[in-house]
């Protein structure tokens, strides 16, 4: 069984307010009471971005939260799907313009699935986060392709020289 399946079954999501008003944040946490139970999927609500595969940003993007989430994207490891939930994270929402706000979080990390609305519903943040599933398991078979190597060692008196087996990389479906 490879990877890819394992990550599609459990994926552990990282949650970042970077500034908002906290409408969405509650919304999120609606997704994992049990009315909603978003657990059934498999997916855990965890805080530390070195086990996370998914990163759920809500709020826009601050100018004291800039440096952190770059930070916390740049420690969470490939394959990585970041999820924009709400307006105020796609694009600034109503904080757009304001003295202390610098807009979306797409400025700053690249952003796979953008879930739109001012208190974004839960069932919303669900259907985003299953697309940010599909996404993941895509990048996790491209990290898993296999390389056919073209040449075959050669034998050196006693020793395989395994050098320039390399030679140039074949992907392989």
């Amino acid at each position: 069984m490879k990877l890819s399946s394992f990550r599609k079954k459990s994926p552990w999501i990282l949650h970042y307010n970077a500034g908002g008003c906290n409408g969405c944040d509650i919304e999120i946490l609606a997704c994992l009471a049990p009315k909603y139970d978003i657990e059934r999927f498999g997916m855990i609500n965890t805080g530390n971005p070195k086990q996370s595969d998914i990163l759920l940003v809500t709020g826009p993007v601050t100018k004291r939260s800039r440096e952190r989430l770059v930070e916390i994207y740049a420690q969470m490891p490939e394959p990585k799907v970041v999820v924009s939930c709400g307006v105020c994270a796609c694009t600034g929402g109503v904080f757009r313009g304001m003295y202390n706000c610098e807009g979306g979080i797409d400025q700053y990390i690249p952003v796979d699935v953008y879930v739109c609305g001012c208190g974004t519903r839960p069932e919303q943040i669900i259907d985003g986060v299953i697309q940010a599933l599909a996404i993941l398991e895509k990048k996790t078979k491209e990290l898993e392709q296999s390389v056919r190597l073209k040449k075959e060692p050669v034998k050196e008196d006693t020793q395989l020289n395994r050098r320039n087996i390399a030679g140039e990389i074949i992907k392989t479906a």
